[in-house]
């Protein structure tokens, strides 16, 4: 449904799945933390692996998002990257230099800026801005949308079909890597080794299969009923679930032993099913899209809020940690139980960066600043 020009299921997506992401982040230090990976009970365990595998779907529904209204490309290709660079890649190199050399609340006030600013060049701030490894991706996808666009406008949708197959088979890969590694010592799949890491499906795997994935709905999925969108959706949902939740449960080390307490490595491992080209995350992905797609309320809470945050949302995700971190550490020294210092920190973070992107955007030129 449209309303003056927009899409409106899309605003409540990105609603959605913002909070999704902070979320996310407010689980991490349940699992993330001491020598690298530390769960201090069973409880958390339970708890980090029954919500947090709910919401991994949350990246890819942005990518879903870009795909619906972008792919293929309606401007020419100058057009397009100006807008990017204005809307995505400047606040996102504002920031990037903002979590570099400012120090992060709760950090102590000490900040390595002439070291950051080095890794800066190569990459994301680990220690501060890890959360921004989206945007290196979802530049990236801007990057082949022009190139790809052409291609996917001269596919018949028996062909867009297959290649969705295709990719969807390359889902199953990050689960068959330690498999491989169990049977024959070495992770590497058809064609993969030390000097190449370019196998059989380098090319038809990633997010690029969610940038197919939007257009592909968007062309052929067509008006349906809740009921038969709930007959995938539900099914779709459940079996991701089973396999996000089932194989992080299965990777944490020493169930009989708490706290568990492991190289960084180990939390790398829990998260094989948790990846968001996984083919749990890409059922789950898809079950969350269907339904949010059926969305059409444009009242007055979706004016008064949605679409405002919905228009924030970009600029909330860049300055989410700076929140984030000092909130987090609040509401866990209330001393309250796991799921509510989850919940109750993620909701405060989120009401915050509305709050202080709705205050920055009344700054001229503040596109620059929250896209």
């Amino acid at each position: 449904m449209e309303n003056s020009s927009r899409i409106v299921f899309l605003d409540w997506l990105r609603v959605i799945a913002c909070f999704m992401v902070i979320l996310v982040h407010c689980i991490e230090p349940f699992y993330l933390g001491g020598p690298g990976t530390y769960i201090a009970s069973l409880s958390d365990a339970c708890w980090v692996t029954g919500i947090n595998s709910a919401l991994r779907s949350a990246v890819p529904l942005f990518v879903l998002a870009s795909s619906y209204l972008l792919f293929p490309l309606k401007t020419d290709t100058p057009t397009f990257f100006r807008k990017r660079i204005v809307r995505v890649f400047v606040p996102f190199l504002i920031w990037s230099l903002l979590y570099a050399v400012v120090p992060m609340p709760g950090s102590g006030g000490e900040v390595d800026a002439a070291g950051n600013l080095m890794s800066l060049l190569f990459n994301f701030v680990m220690t501060s801005s890890g959360h921004l490894w989206f945007v290196y991706m979802l530049l990236g996808v801007y990057l082949v949308m022009p190139m790809i666009s052409p291609w996917v406008k001269t596919l018949s949708r028996k062909e867009e079909k297959t290649f969705l197959y295709l990719w969807a088979f390359t889902t199953i890969l990050p689960i068959m890597r330690p498999v491989a590694e169990t049977l024959t010592g070495s992770s590497s799949l058809w064609g993969e080794c030390p000097w190449n890491p370019f196998g059989t499906f380098y090319y038809v795997s990633g997010f690029i299969g969610y940038l197919v994935l939007g257009h592909y709905i968007r062309t052929y999925a067509g008006e349906v009923s809740w009921k038969k969108t709930l007959a995938y959706a539900i099914p779709f949902w459940v079996a991701g679930y089973a396999v996000t939740a089932g194989g992080y449960w299965h990777f944490i080390p020493d169930h009989a032993g708490y706290p568990v307490a492991a190289p960084y490595e180990a939390a790398v491992l829990m998260e094989t099913t948790w990846n968001f080209c996984t083919f749990g995350v890409m059922l789950q992905t898809v079950a969350y899209f269907l339904v949010i797609r059926k969305i059409t309320c444009d009242g007055w809470f979706y004016r008064k809020i949605v679409l405002p945050i919905s228009k924030l949302s970009y600029g909330m995700y860049l300055m989410h940690m700076v929140a984030l971190v000092p909130v987090f550490a609040w509401v866990r020294s209330w001393g309250v139980a796991t799921p509510v210092v989850m919940l109750v920190s993620a909701l405060m973070t989120y009401v915050l960066c509305a709050v202080a992107a709705r205050l920055i955007a009344f700054i001229p030129k503040s596109k620059y600043l929250i896209g």
